[in-house]
C-alpha cells in the first residue's frame, strides 16, 4: 500500500514536469525574456547605439516571481519527531499582476512591446513540488529538516529548496497550549539562463493538534513569514534580432547588458492552514497572503522620482509589486 502511494506521488510530479516542459527545445509560456525590459536608443538611421535596463520593472518582476518560487510552508509547528519521516507532493497557485508592464518579459506575452494596458498572461502561476522531511535528534529543542524542489509549470524553471525548523514548544496536545516553531529556509532558481534568483525565508508559526474520533488528527496552524529575495541578472542580448557574427554587425555585441544589482527585495507573508492526517496519510491545505512590495533599491544621491518610462540607470527603484495570494495543497505519507 505504501509503495503504491509513493509511486502515485512520483508519477504525479513526473507527469506535471513533462507536460509543462513540452520538450527541452521549446520555451514555455512562463519562461523569461528579460531583454524586453529595456529602452534601446537608436541613431538617426534606426541603428541601436545604446541600451538601458529598466531597473524599476526588473525589481517588480523578481519580487512577484520570488513569491511564486518562495520556500514552501505547508506544515504545522509540530516537528515530525526524531524518528519521523515524510514524503509529499504539492501544488500551488499564486496570483501575479499580469496586467503590469513588467510581465511583458514572459515568453507568452501577446504584446512584448506594450508597457501598460495588456494582460501579459494568466493572473496566476502554478507550481508543482516534491519534498522529503525528516525529524532529527540534537541536544536542542525538536528539530526537523527538509529538502525538495518546486517546478514552475509551463516553463523550464524550477527551484531547489531546503529548510530547518526548530520546535520551541510542542507536544502538549492534551493541554490548551499551542505549539510554537521557527523555521529558516532557502530557495534557489534553476533552469534560467537570464536570471540568478535566491529567496531566503524566516517564519514563526503556531499550531494545535486536535484528535477527531480517535482516528483523525487535525492540526490548524498560522504564522508570519519574511522573504529576502536576492536577484542577479545574467548577461542579456538587447538586440536578439541582430546577428553580431554577420559582417557589419560586429559592434552589436557591445549592446549586451546586465541589470544593475538590486538591494534585497523584502516581502512579508501571512499564512494559515491545516494538516489532516489519518494513519500515515496526510492532506495539508494552506492559504498565504503576501503584502504589496515596499522595499527600495536605494542609489545614494540619485533622483528618487523614477517613472516606469524613465531610464533607471541612476534612479532609486521602489518595489511596485502588488499583493499576492497563494493557495496550496499537499498530499503525503508520514511514517
Amino acid at each position: 500500500m505504501r509503495s503504491g502511494w509513493l509511486a502515485a506521488l512520483s508519477l504525479l510530479v513526473s507527469a506535471g514536469v513533462g507536460a509543462s516542459s513540452g520538450g527541452v527545445a521549446h520555451a514555455g509560456d512562463n519562461d523569461l525574456v528579460l531583454n524586453r525590459l529595456t529602452l534601446v536608443q537608436n541613431d538617426g538611421t534606426g541603428t541601436p547605439v545604446s541600451v538601458v535596463g529598466q531597473n524599476l520593472e526588473f525589481r517588480a518582476l523578481v519580487s512577484e516571481l520570488g513569491v511564486v518560487l518562495a520556500p514552501r510552508l505547508l506544515a504545522p509547528s509540530d516537528t515530525l519527531g526524531f524518528s519521523g519521516f515524510q514524503f509529499s507532493a504539492d501544488v500551488g497557485y499564486t496570483s501575479v499582476s499580469s496586467d503590469e508592464s513588467w510581465w511583458r518579459a514572459l515568453e507568452s506575452s501577446p504584446d512584448p512591446g506594450a508597457m501598460t494596458g495588456v494582460d501579459h498572461g494568466g493572473g496566476t502561476m502554478s507550481t508543482l513540488g516534491l519534498f522529503v522531511r525528516k525529524g532529527m535528534w540534537f541536544p536542542v529543542p525538536s528539530v526537523e529538516v527538509g529538502a525538495g524542489f518546486v517546478h514552475l509549470m509551463d516553463s523550464s524553471m524550477w527551484a531547489a529548496q531546503t529548510y530547518a525548523k526548530i520546535g520551541l514548544h510542542e507536544g502538549y496536545h492534551d493541554l490548551p497550549l499551542p505549539s510554537l516553531a521557527v523555521r529558516g529556509a532557502a530557495s534557489r532558481l534553476m533552469g534560467s539562463n537570464q536570471l540568478d534568483l535566491t529567496v531566503a525565508s524566516l517564519d514563526v508559526s503556531i499550531s494545535k493538534q486536535l484528535g477527531i474520533g480517535g482516528t483523525w488528527a487535525l492540526s490548524p496552524y498560522g504564522g508570519w513569514n519574511m522573504l529576502f529575495i536576492i536577484p542577479r541578472s545574467e548577461v542579456l542580448d538587447a538586440t536578439p534580432h541582430i546577428d553580431s557574427l554577420e559582417p557589419g554587425n560586429e559592434d552589436d555585441a557591445n549592446l549586451n547588458f546586465v541589470f544593475k544589482d538590486q538591494d534585497n527585495v523584502l516581502r512579508q507573508r501571512i499564512f494559515v492552514g491545516t494538516k489532516m492526517q489519518y494513519y500515515v496519510f496526510e492532506l495539508t491545505l494552506e492559504a498565504a497572503f503576501a503584502l504589496a512590495g515596499s522595499s527600495v533599491d536605494d542609489r545614494s544621491g540619485a533622483d528618487t522620482d523614477c517613472a516606469l518610462m524613465s531610464t533607471t540607470t541612476s534612479c532609486d527603484s521602489p518595489d511596485q509589486a502588488g499583493a499576492q495570494s497563494t493557495f496550496s495543497m499537499s498530499l503525503g505519507l508520514d511514517f
